[in-house]
């Protein structure tokens, strides 16, 4: 390195980087100019260090309280010196380290300075130049490496945090959506003691509900809201009089039209709660058939919401094998085959497919469960918690 003779530091640009001895190390091809160098920084209380290759350099760069300023000081036909830029910037960025490399460039050599800066160089210095111009150059480089060092520790606290408060959001809004979750399972009791004859009804057909859309393919969120549409399904019936809802006989043409209801006052009840809106959806269309000939609006195919097309076969499905006042359960092998019989008509094709596929072991384990269980069993744990059907 060629420093002009002086006596005195006296550009105001020097300025003392932040607290602690700054360490700078020096690659170079030559060594004839160190010791002027290290003289003017010894001087400004800057410690330099000397690498004889760029492995060398970066292993410096790897040490613990390694330098935070590299010299590449280039020789008189400036070869290495970009070689030298992209290694050390290569090293530097498979380590995750900052340096901050600052070039000793001779006049001759700047189109070289202004290509090492394009790959990956903070700045140059040309040579020769007086000692405070050099040292304002190191100054600045020191600067400009410890703030890039507090704003990487800055965004790693803030990131920090956003996570530690993204962690303690999303652990109140499970809780939030647990108490949802347990008020409608309240209202699935309600209903259970208004028609004893759906006892644990809402519970077996949204866990069936579940398992199929799971087998289907669905996400998280879409099984959130097809299991909550399933539960309340029959929330409607709350609203029918008990005369009708509860008549042991068969009933009239009319009575049959009020009780069809219920699928409109369900979704009416449901519809304005925010978490609930999609839900609705599924309550509102749950007695629709695929081919267009169910109630109440006569939808067909995929007019019908994915979770009311699902929970048809559930239904089905739970309808078959449970015991009602006229019939007593029949098997699941029944059931399959009555719906793949009603496959394209009332119910989605696809959806039979997959409902035929899925082995007898994941119905029987489900309905066995939640007899055991009985109040204390949740269908919703099944999708949402750790217990799985296998």
């Amino acid at each position: 390195m060629t420093v002009a003779p002086t006596t005195r530091l006296q550009d105001p640009l020097i300025t003392q980087p932040g607290k602690g001895l700054a360490k700078v190390l020096l690659l170079s091809e030559s060594s004839r100019n160190h010791g002027a160098l290290d003289a003017v920084l010894a001087k400004a209380s800057i410690l330099l260090e000397k690498a004889g290759s760029t492995e060398a350099a970066a292993e410096a760069m790897r040490a613990p309280g390694g330098p935070e300023v590299f010299l590449l000081e280039c020789g008189d036909d400036g070869r290495q010196l970009l070689s030298w830029v992209e290694s050390l910037t290569k090293s530097a960025a498979d380590a995750g380290i900052l340096p901050c490399l600052l070039l000793l460039i001779p006049q001759a050599h700047t189109e070289l300075a202004i290509a090492g800066i394009k790959a990956g160089a903070y700045d140059f210095v040309p040579q020769p130049c007086l000692p405070d111009r050099l040292l304002a150059a190191v100054y600045r480089a020191i600067e400009y490496r410890r703030l890039r060092v507090q704003n990487d520790l800055h965004r790693y606290h803030l990131e920090q945090l956003i996570t530690a408060r993204t962690k303690i959001l999303q652990n109140a809004m499970q809780q939030l959506e647990q108490s949802y979750d347990v008020t409608l399972e309240a209202l699935g009791n309600a209903l259970d003691l208004k028609d004893a004859e759906t006892e644990g009804h809402s519970k077996r057909v949204t866990a069936y509900t579940l398992a199929l859309g799971r087998a289907m393919g669905l996400s998280e969120p879409q099984l959130r809201v097809v299991g909550r549409g399933a539960f309340l399904h029959d929330i409607g019936k709350m609203a029918i009089p008990d005369a009708i809802l509860r008549k042991p006989g068969k009933l009239t043409d009319a009575e049959t039209a009020i009780m069809r209801t219920h699928s409109e006052l369900g979704y009416r009840m449901v519809r304005k709660i925010p978490y609930l809106r999609e839900a609705a959806e599924i309550v509102y269309a749950h007695q629709e058939c695929f081919d267009g000939s169910g109630y109440p609006r006569g939808l067909m195919g995929e007019q019908i919401h994915i979770g009311a097309r699902i929970f048809a076969v559930a239904d089905t499905l739970d309808a078959i094998t449970s015991n009602r006042p006229y019939r007593r359960a029949r098997t699941i092998t029944e059931a399959r085959r009555e719906v793949l019989r009603c496959a394209g008509t009332q119910f989605d094709p696809a959806i039979v497919d997959v409902f035929t596929a899925t082995p007898d072991s994941i119905w029987l384990n489900l309905r066995e469960g939640i007899m055991r269980d009985g109040p204390e069993f949740s269908p919703f744990s099944y999708t949402f918690g750790p217990v799985e059907v296998r």
